[in-house]
């Protein structure tokens, strides 16, 4: 197949900041730091208070350029990521950390709702953080959250792990650099918050060439935090960040983006990097956290799907893929279908359906035709289900890929439109699942998000073999009927790699963001949504109020519910949920 590559995204940023400016942004920062680290909470609190206020008022301005730059037409339903994933996330992260630090204002630590704390059989202490409001569970009803603690932790300590930094009797400063990713514009700026508000650290947040576009929308927002020498913005390349990475005023790094960037920082380049490794001595050998990636399973258990079942869930699987056009670092790349079910030919049928009435998404990354054209000459027998176009890298399908083959499509993250399947044995659910689970932890590259699609009567009848698969998947974010987006959305969970990744082998990275409750020893998140859609879940005995979810890219009105819901996290008020209701039920 000849492909024309996709227009490059005009306003990609090739400027290089020169050194003098961005020395002057680290000084500034390295002034400030003691003061951030010693800042009364409730100073702290106000400037979010004032960020809310800033990122209201840019917000228009903010969505507007992300689909210039994304190729999404201004009419479109499509509108509703960007509001969604932009300004609505970084109010909802706000008003998260408020919540915390208000708590911890009063009582010395986040507060958590009574019952919240449970033990699994095994010891494993889980804690139900979402939701946690009136206006969540109307919002987004029938989705809960919960933060699955590490080993060692009990429901008796549990608070001793929880807003460590505040607990410290003689706070210092740190200056960190953030890394900012370049697909979703509120992951640099959570990034931060996360930074400064559970770390302590002041931040210098350097803009990804891809989307530097939103940098004077992120400076308005974080306003007085960066006029108060807190937070400083950097803009540039790969020579910008190396500058960066190596300044010796820069005490730490985060970095949202790929392992070999990772590396690169750490190690270096070259053939020594294999020894330095081997000898445990970085080139850099500042703390690193890093969130790195994916190659993201959709597990579907085998059940008593219906055909609308099995239409819902096609246009699910099409919104863990295409959302953002492809490029999340948790995109479904990988369908792990049972291959005894009566029905995977079925979804697969819907799946195709769907695509064809959906139309394509711009390729605003760079780099996409090639990752496409990488998996095609591994699959010349892929299914190539669109035109490809100057913009379009076509939705791809890769089928039937053997289980257990160390296939370029399990081992290399696609960023871009291509979704494979591969199918497993299992003459039951609970068979299924246990080779499921093995699969996705020994085969699949990467730790930080898996899926999961099952049919309520189904998990029923799993009982606590269902709870152990959830336990035995070594993964960040689990979502169950959901997409492992809305683990990042909720910023009351955690969002990063499952622990034991060491630098050596950093797989999907280290450390952990959002974590609205400052836990210490998270393991992973595990989020639920309903099955069905209002109102076959009420026709199913599922009392759940929420229709198709605003995060499907089949979405009719997605883009007038994300202008409502960021005006309403900017100003929670009853009067405005009829409207935002209607919305939803005409998606």
């Amino acid at each position: 197949m000849t492909m024309t590559a996709p227009r490059a995204n005009p306003l990609v940023s090739t400027a290089e900041q020169d050194h003098a400016t961005m020395d002057r942004a680290i000084a500034r920062l390295n002034e400030r730091k003691d003061a951030w680290a010693t800042l009364p909470i409730g100073q702290k609190i106000a400037y979010l208070r004032r960020m809310q206020t800033n990122t209201v008022h840019v917000a228009d301005r903010w969505v507007a350029a992300a689909i210039q730059a994304k190729g999404i037409p201004a009419d479109s339903p499509l509108t509703g990521e960007e509001w969604i994933s932009g300004p609505w996330a970084l109010l909802f992260a706000l008003n998260s950390y408020i919540d915390t630090l208000e708590s911890i204002q009063k009582t010395g630590k986040p507060h958590l709702l009574p019952g919240a704390v449970r033990t699994r059989a095994d010891g494993q202490v889980v804690v139900k953080v979402f939701p946690e409001t009136i206006y969540h569970r109307l919002l987004l009803s029938g989705v809960t959250g919960e933060v699955w603690m590490q080993p060692g932790v009990t429901k008796a300590n549990l608070p001793e792990t929880m807003a460590v930094w505040y607990s410290q009797p003689h706070a210092t400063g740190t200056v960190a650099l953030v890394l900012g990713a370049g697909n979703i514009a509120s992951i640099a700026p959570l990034d931060v918050l996360y930074k400064l508000l559970a770390e302590g650290q002041v931040c210098l947040l350097k803009m990804n060439p891809v989307n530097d576009y939103l940098g004077p929308f992120l400076e308005a927002a974080f306003g007085d935090l960066v006029k108060d020498g807190y937070v400083q913005l950097a803009y540039g390349g790969v020579a910008a960040g190396e500058y960066l990475c190596n300044h010796p005023d820069i005490q730490e790094i985060h970095i949202t983006g790929s392992a070999r960037t990772h590396d690169a920082i750490v190690w270096g380049n070259g053939p020594a990097v294999a020894e330095r490794k081997a000898q445990h001595a970085p080139l850099n050998p500042r703390r690193v956290t890093s969130e790195l990636g994916n190659v993201s399973p959709t597990i579907v258990v085998p059940g008593p799907w219906t055909k609308a079942d099995l239409r819902f869930q096609a246009e699910h699987i099409l919104s863990q893929k295409m959302h953002n056009g492809g490029f999340n670092c948790i995109a479904s790349q990988v369908l792990v279908l049972p291959a005894g079910w009566d029905k995977t030919d079925a979804l697969l049928a819907q799946l195709r359906e769907v695509i064809r009435t959906t139309p394509p998404r711009v390729a605003y990354y760079p780099g996409a035709d090639k990752r496409q054209a990488d998996a095609l000459a591994v699959h010349p027998d892929a299914e190539v289900l669109d035109q490809a176009t100057e913009s379009v890298v076509p939705r791809t399908l890769v089928p039937n890929i053997p289980a257990d083959s160390a296939d370029f499509c399990f081992t290399v993250e696609a960023f871009n439109s291509v979704l494979s399947e591969t199918r497993l044995p299992g003459a039951d659910p609970a068979t299924f699942l246990r080779n499921a689970v093995a699969f996705c932890n020994d085969t699949l590259w990467g730790t930080l998000g898996a899926n999961i699609l099952i049919h309520p009567k189904t998990m029923r009848q799993l009982g606590p073999a269902f709870d152990q698969a959830l336990a035995d998947l070594k993964y960040g974010s689990i979502a169950v009927n959901a997409w492992t987006g809305v683990g990042f959305l909720l910023t009351q969970t955690t969002w990063g790699a499952y622990p034991g990744h060491t630098p050596e082998d950093i797989r999907s990275g280290m450390g952990v963001v959002h974590n609205s409750k400052l836990f210490d020893r998270a393991q992973k998140s595990v989020v639920y949504a309903p099955f069905y859609p209002y109102p076959r879940s009420y026709l199913n005995g599922m009392f759940t109020l929420l229709p198709k979810p605003p995060w499907f890219v089949t979405h009719r009105t997605a883009d007038v519910m994300g202008r409502k819901l960021v005006r309403f996290e900017a100003h929670p008020n009853p009067l405005r949920l009829p409207g935002i209701f209607i919305a939803a039920l005409r998606g």
